[in-house]
């Protein structure tokens, strides 16, 4: 089984690193490295023990996390995590997750959330500071929000999301721990790792819950796909030199994205109407 194989086994398990370290034995820093690129070469010896992880049953596999050996301190709802099956998973379980430990739960399913990338972190940045400005220069009940965010999507106990970047024009969702409710906008980022999640998952669950307007930023195929739940439009699909207007404020506010430099996707600049550079 190759590193990509099992990093595609690795998502549709919805393991975290951690979950792989205690499964396998191997040291965490280890599995972070391997699952996160840094070591492109990893030991025999590792890749078989990584091997039997995603070879085994999940459902006939047990899984507690080790006890911290020295810290004193027992993490009390990590053993919890991994004796339940996909889907039985609630808010209780999100809860108790160690705090280094980044997950969403999507009708009772844990999701993996890996590092963004550079890309990922310059076009929400600019995002943020263009939208930001916008609701600032207006004034209005607006506020908006970077991940890490909790939303309360469903109202329920089975799910809990982090959009990379979300609008909330009614306040009384805004609750000390998260949204409760749907966002009026929500955007997401693109990754190999997400972009399933983000597709198909995610699309049905914000049009359920009532999300008004959805962004889908690809920098991969550098293309920003927004659908309007609102006015039920069917998706359309810019391209990174087009203008996007958002479509929650009536298309007074104008996205533009200038330039990127390939073959790894780095910004090199931003042209924003607003004026971010």
């Amino acid at each position: 089984m190759t590193i990509r194989e099992m990093k595609e086994r690795k998502r549709e398990l919805g393991y975290t690193n951690e979950q792989v370290a205690a499964l396998s034995g191997v040291p965490l820093g280890t599995v972070q490295k391997v699952f996160g690129g840094t070591t492109c070469s990893p030991r025999y010896e590792t890749l078989q023990k990584l091997e039997k992880v995603f070879q085994t049953d999940p459902d006939t596999a047990g899984y507690t996390y080790p006890e911290p050996e020295s810290s004193g301190m027992v993490r009390e709802g990590a053993v919890a995590y991994g004796q339940k099956r996909q889907g039985e998973y609630t808010l209780d379980d999100y809860y108790a997750l160690p705090e280094d430990v980044r997950v969403e739960l999507i009708d009772g399913c844990f999701f993996e959330m890996l590092a963004p990338s550079g890309a990922h972190q310059a076009i929400i940045g600019c995002l943020h500071v263009m939208f930001a400005n916008f609701v600032r220069s207006k004034g209005g009940p607006c506020k908006v929000f970077l991940s890490p965010f909790d939303v309360q999507l469903d109202k329920d106990n089975r799910t809990m999301v982090e959009p990379d970047l979300l609008v909330i024009c009614d306040r009384s969702k805004i609750l000390m721990r998260c949204c409760y409710g749907a966002p009026d906008l929500a955007v997401e980022v693109l990754s190999p790792s997400t972009r399933r999640k983000d597709i198909r998952i995610k699309t049905t669950k914000y049009e359920k819950a009532g999300v008004r307007e959805y962004w889908m930023i690809d920098p991969d195929y550098r293309q920003v796909m927004v659908i309007d739940f609102e006015n039920d439009e069917f998706p359309k699909v810019y391209g990174f030199d087009a203008k996007v207007p958002v479509g929650i404020w009536n298309g007074e506010l104008i996205f533009r994205r200038s330039a990127m430099r390939s073959p790894i996707f780095m910004i090199a600049r931003y042209n924003f109407e607003t004026g971010c550079h």
